[in-house]
């Protein structure tokens, strides 16, 4: 089980901490800790400022170093990252880090033109890195697309490959009456995602794979529960997480103050084996001033598949 991660004492991990997560390594390999955050629209975008409101306006500077405080707290192995901006982003907040001692040498960004991308940054190597841009379904009487594509990339572990596969799905704002919270767009986007899943994994016993970000939906809701299963097929599982408090909400819609649980980790039922324990979500002043959402981190323990 991952100990759990104080809000708001520090950096890093405390040395009981970081014993569990030894004694972790010694008996399941070298342990491997993966967060997931929507950072909030790190790059240019409309913005309401001291000035008035403002198009394309960059993250503000307080904004970026509450991030970087709370990945520092993080201290995860392997980020996913929702809502980064083009490459230059990713690579100036990649900079930024490592000049504060935090570094991930290895980095990938979906390749695409949205202004808004998933990506990664990782202390380990990623190979078979690639977009998938070309998820097609019908929504409303004609053939849409998954906007954001999926990011995936895997990493070696001493008991075989990883695959981490991002997603974002669509937010509930649309302009269209006829699917105003884009609850049937959402539904959609999950199934052609889960289609592909089952193209690239055909046989879900022995493949190891997650599926994590920012679902813009609660766990129960039809997009999710699309993603996780097809007919009477298990396709991924949820992995629990809370913060301190024991609360599992990720986002803070402010202006109807409400509060959800919506980026998720989902992971294939052979990966069942590597799951060290329930997530955690991470709290504090530089979170909130961060970000709407909350980060969430868990803890893989590799280890070799039942009987193989």
């Amino acid at each position: 089980m991952i100990p759990s991660l104080a809000p708001s004492r520090g950096r890093g991990l405390k040395a009981g901490t970081l014993l569990l997560f030894l004694v972790a390594g010694r008996l399941a390999g070298e342990p491997l800790r993966i967060a997931t955050w929507n950072v909030g629209n790190y790059g240019p975008t409309g913005r309401v400022t001291s000035a008035g409101y403002r198009s394309d306006y960059p993250k503000p500077e307080a904004e970026k170093a509450a991030l970087r405080a709370t990945l520092h707290r993080l201290d995860a192995d392997v980020l996913a990252l929702q809502e980064m901006g083009p490459p230059a982003y990713l690579e100036e907040l990649a900079r930024d880090l490592a000049r504060e001692g935090l570094h991930y040498p290895h980095r990938a960004i979906a390749a695409d033109g949205e202004p808004r991308r998933n990506a990664l940054l990782s202390r380990r190597p990623l190979h078979a890195v690639q977009t998938h841009r070309d998820l097609e379904f019908p929504y409303l009487g004609q053939t849409a697309r998954l906007r954001r594509g999926l990011l995936e990339a895997s990493l070696a572990t001493p008991e075989g490959d990883l695959t981490l596969i991002v997603l974002h799905l669509k937010s509930p704002l649309s302009d269209d009456p006829r699917d105003p919270r884009a609850d049937a767009l959402r539904r959609a986007e999950a199934g052609a995602v889960r289609d592909r899943l089952r193209e690239r994994f055909p046989d879900s016993r022995g493949a190891r794979f997650l599926l994590l970000g920012d679902c813009n939906e609660v766990p129960n809701g039809p997009a999710v529960q699309t993603l996780r299963r097809r007919g009477r097929t298990e396709m991924l599982r949820l992995a629990p997480a809370a913060d301190d408090r024991g609360d599992s909400w990720t986002h803070h819609h402010r202006r109807g103050e409400t509060y959800a649980r919506v980026d998720l980790f989902l992971y294939s039922p052979a990966l069942a084996p590597w799951i060290a324990g329930p997530g955690v979500i991470l709290d504090g002043s530089d979170v909130r001033q961060a970000s709407d959402h909350r980060p969430v981190v868990i803890e893989l323990a590799p280890r070799p598949i039942s009987g193989g």
